[in-house]
């Protein structure tokens, strides 16, 4: 785990010698993108020794579950990348595959119940999302038939079994505590970044407006005190404004 056991990174291989590295990543580091890409790389690179040979390279399969939102503009909470031809689709390069599974898209609503949840689960990856959103919401001892999976009851005995001395729980606390701090400061950022931002703009473009309407003005000839009166500018920053007039005219004229 992270500094801020704010990721898991699981690495394993399967039968076929397909490595993989799964991370369930809880907030968003503003470079999750590049990370996914280094993780993958090292995955894939770290498999050859001093002397060992490039064939030997098996595919490396990166799956990301994030709590997060990170394609805004994909619709579906599981995205798979791989690499193919941007103009005909040919799929090459067939070891690096990626996957995002958006666990916010899944169930973007903190006050919905299993009930509600039940009838988007239709397969294995959805009934892995539903456990991740809603763990502490199931009773399995009325498991519902969507989540009737041997895997999915082998997860709730590790959650129901799994101990924790004094120590582990305070630290567990902790760190809780510290991801609800985090994701608050995350937001507030964001929400104050897309004020400024906004804020930015529109004096820009207040800026811009009153530029074009003292250029106006200047070329039709109007009195110095209309221009300051309809701009709200100052005397000396009309002068700058005819000054600079006054250069494209000169530069335009020399050649």
């Amino acid at each position: 785990m992270g500094a801020k056991l704010s990721i898991l990174d699981i690495k394993a291989k399967d039968t076929r010698g397909q490595y993989y590295n799964i991370e369930v990543q809880l907030c968003n580091d503003g470079d999750y993108d590049k990370r996914a890409l280094y993780c993958w790389g090292k995955l894939y690179t770290d498999q050859l020794g001093v002397s060992a040979k490039y064939r030997e390279l098996r595919k490396a399969i990166g799956i990301h579950v994030l709590n997060f939102l990170s394609i805004p503009n994909a619709p579906n909470y599981v995205n798979r990348f791989i690499i193919t031809n941007e103009e005909t689709g040919l799929r090459y390069f067939k070891d690096l595959e990626l996957y995002t599974i958006e666990l916010c898209k899944f169930s973007d609503q903190a006050e919905e119940t299993m009930s509600q949840l039940l009838p988007r689960i239709q397969n294995g990856l959805d009934r892995w999302a539903a456990f991740l959103t809603r763990a502490r919401s199931i009773d399995l001892r009325h498991l519902p038939k969507e989540l009737d999976d041997p895997c999915i009851k082998k997860a709730f005995d590790v959650l129901t079994h799994a101990s924790l001395n004094k120590e582990e729980h305070n630290l567990y606390e902790e760190h809780l505590k510290w991801l609800m701090t985090e994701a608050g400061a995350l937001a507030w950022a964001e929400e104050k970044g897309r004020e400024k931002g906004l804020e930015e703009g529109v004096a820009k473009g207040r800026k811009e407006e009153k530029y074009r309407l003292v250029v106006d003005m200047i070329t039709d000839n109007e009195p110095e005190q209309k221009i300051i009166k309809y701009s709200g500018l100052s005397s000396d920053e009309i002068a700058k404004i005819r000054e600079s007039l006054a250069k494209v005219s000169k530069d335009r004229f020399d050649k």
